[in-house]
């Protein structure tokens, strides 16, 4: 869902729609996300003159421009720019009234577009467990990017309902999150090694064994190097650095690797995984874990039930181990303070 694109993405034609109206506002996005009239006349399964008409109508609407035409096709004008803006909104309301209609008809029906960065993956297939077993007929659509790209490409273009990501202590004006638990950085270990029987080890006495770390130049990797600077050491000889989960649970797992994991991860891994969080306190702030959606914006009923399926959130009780049980009520299911 999340490949590379070499124009804007638009949702999807609605070609059920009535009205002169909207149809010609299901032109306009067509010729828009093909760059071509013609192209636009195959995809809406109707005739060239048809289509051009429907722009033309539209501009005489307006009176206004939308479109420069070239030999090489269609180009939005910056008026024309302006009214796919807003025809975005209208057809993602008609289809969350659709699905709204159809769940009203019946409630275990649906679809949820979800988009998540990786470390959160297990939490969304555990939320989705969930849904399944109460809601077998709600359809999901999952796909994975780092956060600019899920917030800006497709939570703000309306491809997706929600994002599954660490939330950032402030957020623009137009976006929605809703907490889920808070996540403190642990040092994770294979279970099997000498250091998962240590009660009494500390940062300074793994400084020289084989580390993975994330990416230095994410958020976790600023928040890896700032626990070592903090306790006074310079960060460790990196053998890997990655910003693959997978990639760091192979490693950890099976090679020997020192790696740092949050609660959210290590609360569903260590129970498939030979790993053990160390029981050292790293001096990093907690990041809460949870959900975006945009503001103002009618969403889905799946989507409203989505953060009510989730299972209890890990919440640090010291180092080195993790409680399972809601956060704070203080957090729980409240915006992120702007």
């Amino acid at each position: 869902m999340l490949g590379k694109r070499s124009a804007p993405s638009y949702p999807d034609y609605v070609p059920w729609v009535k009205g002169e109206g909207i149809q010609q506002l299901n032109v306009l996005l067509a010729v828009a996300e093909t760059g071509s009239m013609a192209k636009a006349a195959k995809q809406l399964a109707i005739s060239q003159p048809v289509v051009s008409r429907a722009i033309a109508d539209l501009e005489s609407t307006f009176g206004v421009r939308l479109f420069d035409r070239s030999p090489q096709g269609v180009e939005p004008t910056l008026y024309g720019r302006a009214l796919l803006k807003r025809s975005l909104t209208i057809f993602d309301d008609l289809r969350t009234s659709a699905n709204e209609i159809e769940y009203l008809a019946d409630p275990t029906t649906g679809e949820l577009r979800i988009g998540v960065t990786e470390p959160q993956a297990a939490l969304v297939a555990a939320i989705i467990k969930r849904m399944s077993r109460e809601h077998p007929r709600v359809t999901f659509d999952v796909g994975l990017a780092d956060t600019h790209t899920l917030i800006d490409r497709y939570l703000r273009e309306r491809r997706i309902d929600l994002v599954v990501m660490p939330l950032p202590p402030t957020v623009e004006e137009d976006l929605e999150p809703t907490v889920f638990f808070l996540n403190r950085l642990r040092v994770v270990v294979d279970r099997r090694t000498h250091w998962a029987r240590s009660r009494n080890v500390t940062l300074a006495d793994l400084i020289d064994e084989p580390w993975c770390a994330p990416r230095l130049d994410t958020v976790a990797g600023a928040a890896f190097v700032g626990a070592f600077r903090a306790s006074g050491l310079n960060p460790p000889r990196i053998i890997v650095t990655t910003i693959s989960s997978r990639l760091r649970n192979e490693l950890v797992a099976d090679a020997g690797f020192i790696v740092t994991m949050g609660d959210g991860e290590l609360f569903f891994y260590a129970k498939r995984l030979p790993i053990k969080a160390l029981p050292l306190a790293l001096p990093t702030e907690p990041r809460p874990i949870g959900m975006v959606t945009l503001k103002n914006r009618t969403i889905t009923p799946a989507a409203q039930i989505y953060p009510n399926k989730r299972p209890s959130g890990p919440v640090a009780s010291g180092p080195g181990q993790v409680r399972t049980h809601a956060p704070p009520q203080s957090w729980r299911q409240e915006p992120l303070a702007q």
